[in-house]
């Protein structure tokens, strides 16, 4: 696919939906390292079988080799995965390289760009607003940002859901011009605003679902106005140190704790594939900057899925998280997507996708089963980005009544 727009519209730059600590394995939380097995990942009979299939070492073996598949199939450099279910053995392992110059393994404690999946806390400090008072989800956005096309009769909850009619500015051409041509520069959420507002607004709010990036830059914006602090800080002292994710952040600009793994990507100004690591992820901001590891993410799903901390405090109120969860239907087949978050075949969360890294943060609620999924490359496989392909593959195997499914094309149109 040559170089253009629309290839932003994935992750945080989101498709439809859309690292780790430098720790070893603690006894118990996953098997050893088992030798791959030749095996099929297309579920048999399912129609009376568990949700989810226990985590025995032969369903290990098979996801093994699936992941390995997954990888061979898209190029995919390095890729972790971990699967927890309570009362089970985990499952974590790491595959393939974080480094292609160097051959540096990748590894579980690594951090990575999460994309997209930043969606989620800034929705997340939205409703913990709207929980106190400071704003209310039937609130037209005009009445916190001026200059917004329909901005009198768009409320807060259509732009969260994804209903808002505006453009998205990551496909915008003279944005991917100026992304492209210095990956490094800054942008301000007014220049992304900019972007989009030069464009039409593509239908009546509330009319349909349309995946756009836009909606999360000005619900930033509402969550600093009326929070008095930078979206970053809040995050931080409102979502992050209460859930215990101390290897989570938003940057500030392209800083990127180590260790992390390099990045491929192909969203270039000439198509070719570079190391996107060092890249500026400002342009992302409220709706794609945040960085976080895969044993965070664990600690994320169930959280953002169910509003509890992991201590069993609510993180957000009872009432407003279940307004969260109503996810009406989109155009891609068997998801429905509510307030900053998807159901897709029953598994509750949500994909990132920024140059470089994909990312799958989800939660089954009825066997309290995690995945989550980061990967080094954000190139697509067809019309399929990476992560999906992985989500699928498991998903296939451990939970074949729930196969996660999300072709990135639909949503993004």
């Amino acid at each position: 696919m040559p170089p253009s727009s629309a290839r932003l519209r994935k992750g945080a730059t989101a498709a439809a939906l859309a690292g780790t600590l430098f720790v070893p394995l603690a006894a118990g939380t996953a098997p050893a390292a088992l030798p791959a097995a030749p095996a099929s990942d297309t579920p048999g009979p399912s129609a009376s079988g568990p949700d989810v299939r226990a985590l025995t070492p032969g369903v290990a073996r098979r996801v093994d080799a699936a992941v390995r598949r997954v990888m061979r199939e898209t190029g995919t450099p390095g890729v972790s995965v971990g699967i927890w279910t309570p009362g089970q053995p985990g499952y974590v392992r790491s595959f393939g390289v974080a480094d292609k110059s160097t051959g540096r393994r990748m590894a579980r404690g690594m951090y990575t760009r999460i994309g997209s999946e930043t969606k989620t806390f800034t929705v997340t400090a939205l409703l913990q607003l709207v929980d106190r008072g400071k704003v209310g989800l039937d609130d037209p956005i005009g009445r916190y940002v001026d200059g917004v096309p329909n901005g009198d009769r768009m409320t807060l909850r259509q732009l969260a859901g994804m209903r808002s009619g505006l453009f998205n500015y990551s496909e915008d051409d003279a944005f991917f011009k100026a992304l492209t041509s210095d990956p490094r520069r800054p942008f301000t959420p007014q220049q992304l605003l900019a972007y989009s507002f030069k464009h039409p607004v593509l239908f009546r709010p509330g009319e349909k679902f349309s995946y756009s990036n836009t909606n999360l830059i000005l619900l930033g914006l509402v969550v600093e106005q009326r929070s008095g602090s930078h979206l970053g800080e809040y995050i931080q002292r409102h979502i992050l140190d209460p859930a215990g994710m101390k290897h989570t952040l938003f940057p500030h600009g392209n800083e990127f704790p180590a260790p992390h793994p390099q990045g491929y990507t192909d969203q270039t100004a000439d198509g070719r594939t570079a190391d996107a690591a060092g890249w500026d992820p400002s342009w992302g901001w409220a709706a794609g900057a945040m960085i976080s590891t895969l044993d965070d993410l664990r600690i994320w799903a169930p959280t953002v899925a169910t509003g509890r901390l992991p201590d069993g405090r609510r993180m957000v109120g009872a009432a407003t998280q279940k307004q969260r969860l109503v996810t009406p239907a989109t155009p891609i087949p068997g998801a429905g997507y509510g307030l900053g978050i998807f159901d897709v075949q029953g598994w509750i969360g949500h994909n990132g996708s920024l140059p470089g890294y994909e990312s799958l943060t989800i939660y089954l609620p009825s066997t309290r089963t995690t995945l989550v999924i980061v990967l080094n490359t954000d190139i697509d496989h067809g019309k399929d980005e990476p992560s999906t392909l992985f989500g699928r593959a498991v998903t296939r195997i451990v939970s074949p009544r729930h196969v996660f499914d999300l072709p990135a094309e639909p949503a993004a149109r």
